[in-house]
């Protein structure tokens, strides 16, 4: 747990230099999403948000689809934008 808040720490300011270089459509978002949830997973890991047992965790099953989706779509975007533009 503790690795993927600094994981998610490290995306976050990524996605967020990547919004300040280039303003990639969606990297705010990107950045936004990760950077909510280092925190979130460091209080987790220091069971502040979590009373015990933590073994079963609901709520990932809404949050990584979604830090997934933005992970992935926007250096495709990028990456389809720089295509584009050598044409």
């Amino acid at each position: 747990m503790l690795m993927a808040s600094v994981i998610g720490g490290i995306l976050g300011l990524a996605f967020l230099g990547l919004w300040l270089a280039r303003r990639v459509p969606g990297s705010w978002l990107a950045a936004l999403g990760w950077m909510l949830y280092a925190p979130y997973e460091y209080l987790m890991h220091l069971r502040v948000l979590c009373s015990g047992e933590c073994n079963i965790r609901v709520d990932l099953l809404l949050l990584w689809p979604f830090l997934l989706f933005t992970t992935l779509a926007v250096p495709t975007r990028y990456l389809m934008a720089r295509l584009r533009e050598r044409r």
